[in-house]
Parts: structure tokens; C-alpha cells; sequence
């Protein structure tokens, strides 16, 4: 069996290892793969990996002994599911690897917002604190989040989790989710959408991308939602207009942005919030701390193992 990973460096820059996937056939890992080289670099593939890599149909369509397709990740929107289905290819994904480390970048950012630890770090290294009469100071508000309304939008493994962490700080939690009330963990209040963007102090994204949340937030729902209010975004770039956000922090009415998606990606040098200093922006590392990896390699080998057994686990194409 021959085992094809086009993109491998995402996940494993060269930290992990790759040995455990060696006792099913042959591994070959490309670090990256353009499109053009996809066919070329898979055509005898039994099994392809791939992260940001795009499987069309008429890719597949060269690939005759293709039978898997493994995402290592959870969104898998980079396969066409619909036409593997119709070839006999399965396709899996790997969920829920990375829900404590998507949380903790998520109140990394809140904290940074509420708390300016970067402002004074940065500060403090330029002599500041050093050069000041009394044995602190302090030049931008600083608030506790105890008290404070969070809005989650999405309650899966990664929203339910950053509900417990801001249970945890004594925040009050709103939610906007397709779930019952009566089946919503303990100290989770469910409102409409439009009532999430009116009591949210800090609205945090974590549903799915799909036509119906592409821009979810934009110029109209912002424009509901509390003034001053911080938006997180950990979830996927274009749930948010981008524009509208930029505006938004130019006039005031956005406290701050927390991003750690984006629409494009890499983004373009010129890209709006840019400009904006209260736009802070992490290159999609929410993902990638060192437990959430190995968990992600731990569960490809469960998936392929799986799947030569004949009873695949986690398929995106029953």
C-alpha cells in the first residue's frame, strides 16, 4: 500500500514523527504540494493525507488506485465529498484534536484585550516602568471579565468548552446554536442572533463555515451589537467581513478584533485591518500547539488502522 501526504509541514514541521504511519505501506511526506503537482505526486497513492491541499473530482478522476482520503483536520471542505462518495473513496477528518488549544488562544486574546499585556511588556522593555516616580502605572483602562457577557456563537466541542472557561472567570454566557435549551451545559443562556449581538460584551465565533454563516457578522449585525464590544474569531476566516470589521474598528464601534483566521490565507499585505491597531491578528496557530498535533498524527494512525481493518471511523461521505 502506498501512502502519499501532499502537505505534511503544517502539521509536522519536523518535531513529530511520521514512523507509526510506515506500518501500513510505503510513506512518502511533501512538505507542500501546488495544485499542478497533485496528480503527479499521487497517481499510485492508495492513501493521500492532506490539510490545505484540494481534492476535486478531477483529481480523483487521475487517480485510479486511490481508495482514502485523510484530512488532518476537522473541516473538510478541501474534498469533494459527493464525488469521492460516488468512486468508493472514503474520506475521513480528525475531530475535536485541538478543542483545550483553540479555547486558551481564545481567552489568550480576550485577556490580551482586557489586561494589555503586550502593550506593557512592549513598554517595559522601552524603560517605561523603569523611569516612572511611583512603583506602577498604568495608561489604558484595565477590567476583569467577571461580570461581563460572553456571546458564543456555536456550541460544539470548542464552543462549549470556551463557555466552561468563562464560567470559569465569572462571565455571564449567551449562546446562538441550533441545540435545545434543555440539552445546553449548565450556566448557558440560548437567545436568538439578534439578541446574542445586543448583550454580548465579547461575541466569540465557533460554527462551521457554510452559505448560511459566510459573513455571519458584517455591516448590518454589527451595527447591533454593543458598543465597544470585542469580537474573537478562532473559528474560520470568512464568517466575518473583513471590511466591515476594519470600518467598524476605525469608527469605534468595535472595541477590538481577536483573529486567528482569516478570509485569504496567507493574507494580503494590504488587507484593511492592518491599519487598525485594535485588530490582533495571529497567523492560524490556534491549532497548532504541540499536544493538538500529536493528538491530530495519534488519530490519523487510528483513522488509517481503521479503515485497513474494513471499519473505517470518523468518515465525512458515509
Amino acid at each position: 500500500m502506498k501512502i502519499v501526504d501532499l502537505d505534511g509541514y503544517a502539521a509536522n514541521p519536523g518535531d513529530l514523527s511520521w514512523d507509526r504511519l510506515k506500518e501500513f505501506g510505503e510513506l512518502t511526506v511533501y512538505p507542500r504540494t501546488s495544485a499542478d503537482k497533485v496528480v503527479e505526486r499521487a497517481h499510485d497513492a492508495d492513501i493521500i493525507l492532506v490539510n490545505k491541499v484540494r481534492i476535486t473530482d478531477g483529481i480523483m478522476a487521475q487517480l485510479p488506485k486511490l481508495r482514502y482520503i485523510g484530512v488532518l483536520a476537522t473541516g473538510y471542505n478541501v474534498v469533494d465529498i459527493q464525488s469521492a462518495k460516488k468512486r468508493g473513496i472514503i474520506v475521513t477528518n480528525i475531530p475535536a484534536y485541538s478543542t483545550d488549544s483553540v479555547a486558551q488562544m481564545t481567552f489568550a486574546h480576550i485577556l490580551n484585550v482586557f489586561n494589555k499585556i503586550d502593550h506593557y511588556a512592549q513598554q517595559t522593555r522601552s524603560g517605561r516602568w523603569s523611569s516612572n516616580p511611583d512603583f506602577c502605572y498604568w495608561d489604558t483602562p484595565l477590567q476583569e471579565l467577571a461580570g461581563k457577557t460572553l456571546g458564543i456563537i456555536g456550541l460544539g466541542n470548542i464552543g462549549c468548552k470556551v463557555a466552561q472557561i468563562a464560567r470559569d472567570f465569572g462571565m455571564d454566557v449567551f449562546a446562538f446554536t441550533s441545540k435545545n435549551s434543555a440539552d445546553l451545559p449548565t450556566g448557558i443562556q440560548k437567545t436568538t442572533f439578534e439578541g446574542l449581538l445586543s448583550v454580548s460584551d465579547v461575541l466569540s465565533l465557533h460554527c462551521p463555515l457554510s452559505e448560511s454563516t459566510r459573513h455571519i457578522i458584517n455591516e448590518d449585525s454589527i451595527s447591533k451589537m454593543r458598543q465597544g464590544a470585542v469580537l474573537v474569531n478562532t473559528g474560520r476566516g470568512p464568517l466575518v467581513d473583513e471590511t466591515a470589521v476594519a470600518e467598524a474598528l476605525k469608527q469605534g464601534k468595535l472595541r477590538a478584533y481577536c483573529a486567528d483566521v482569516m478570509e485569504e490565507e496567507p493574507p494580503r499585505k494590504d488587507n484593511p485591518l492592518f491599519s487598525q491597531p485594535n485588530a490582533f491578528i495571529t497567523p492560524h496557530i490556534a491549532w497548532a500547539t504541540t499536544e493538538a498535533r500529536q493528538r491530530l498524527m495519534d488519530l490519523c494512525v487510528s483513522n488509517i488502522k481503521a479503515f485497513v481493518s474494513g471499519n473505517p471511523i470518523n468518515v465525512v461521505n458515509p
